[in-house]
């Protein structure tokens, strides 16, 4: 019987993504820090099929749950960029109270979180609705990055220069905790309860290649991990950057993606045993990694070779490289309706 090439594209995709017909689309937004351009990734073809131009030293990025509109923090500006999903158009610059690192969006999309990056600290609250910054939340240190956690009831961020992640009530929109680490606080990931809740933050530092693990509930680090050593005859990549940067848990709950930029190589743990469960060389300096949501696919930015490594996690091959824009650093997916 001959396979026609419309079976054969079926059977990639039903094999890569378990999506009805008619679902969602999938998209990589992956920015690029040394450019004005973000790539859009579409993660069937693996090709870029989209740019977004015009935003110089973009850093974080964040999708609207309708699909409508991505956010962008906009180093140069020092704004949280508004862009049309359609026309990759930018519709609107909203002035921040500080130069921006990375940012997150709440489950319903009424809120982005935006790191502010310079002292004395603070995540600036924009409303997706008004387009207006509504609220800046104090926070001890700089802030590198920001999140939401998987329940939505909570935005954690963590700062480089005081070593402190800050727990913040997403309700009450006020800091409900914080623990301060020995070493500068860089990407983190969570593990979930049996009923969403969070378990554990899962922490890269400072000049460490690995990651720490803090139990939410008692607010302690009760865990430190550090990656493997590279084997004979494979040297590490040491200009610039963090040792580890950047992490992600499957959409199952049970692995943690890790990279080392070090190493310039990815890694995979079980979870909760946290046991190596696998590794990959991708490119020079991998700097951030996102996940399809079928949890099968990594997407591995390369700041050093301007490229995305494109992960399958069941066998840990490096299915192709795609090549972007200028140093590649924070990538998101978003699952457009």
């Amino acid at each position: 019987m001959n396979v026609t090439r419309t079976t054969l594209a079926l059977v990639y995709l039903a094999s890569h993504f378990v999506l009805p017909l008619g679902a969602s689309s999938v998209r990589i937004i992956q920015t690029n820090s040394a450019g004005d351009d973000i790539s859009i990734i579409d993660p069937v073809t693996n090709k870029v099929v989209g740019v977004i131009h015009g935003i110089e030293v973009n850093h974080g990025a964040a999708a609207a749950p309708d699909g409508r509109h991505y956010y962008i923090s906009d180093e140069g500006a020092r704004t949280l960029d508004i862009v049309d999903a359609k026309t990759l158009q930018v519709t609107k610059k909203i002035a921040l109270s500080g130069h921006p690192n990375n940012i997150s969006i709440s489950k319903d999309g009424r809120r982005v979180y935006v790191s502010i990056a310079v002292a004395p600290g603070a995540v600036d609250v924009i409303d997706t609705i008004s387009e207006e910054k509504v609220k800046t939340i104090p926070v001890k240190g700089a802030v590198h990055n920001t999140y939401v956690t998987p329940d939505g009831k909570y935005v954690v961020s963590g700062s480089i220069a005081s070593k402190t992640i800050t727990v913040i009530d997403s309700q009450t929109e006020t800091p409900s905790w914080s623990l301060t680490m020995d070493l500068g606080i860089r990407p983190m990931a969570f593990a979930t309860n049996p009923d969403g809740s969070t378990k554990w933050i899962f922490a890269q530092l400072s000049g460490f290649n690995g990651f720490a693990v803090i139990d939410f509930a008692t607010r302690q680090e009760i865990n430190r991990i550090k990656l493997p050593d590279l084997p004979p005859g494979k040297a590490t990549f040491p200009e610039g950057g963090n040792e580890s940067h950047g992490m992600a848990v499957t959409s199952d709950g049970k692995t943690l993606v890790v990279n080392s930029r070090l190493n310039s190589a990815i890694y995979t743990y079980s979870i909760p045993e946290l046991k190596l469960i696998g590794s990959c060389d991708v490119g020079l300096s991998p700097d951030w990694v996102t996940l399809t949501p079928d949890g099968k696919t990594a997407y591995v930015a390369n700041a050093a070779s301007n490229s995305v490594s494109v992960v399958e996690l069941r066998s840990m091959k490096e299915i192709t490289r795609i090549p972007v824009g200028e140093v590649p650093k924070r990538n998101i997916t978003a699952v457009l309706p």
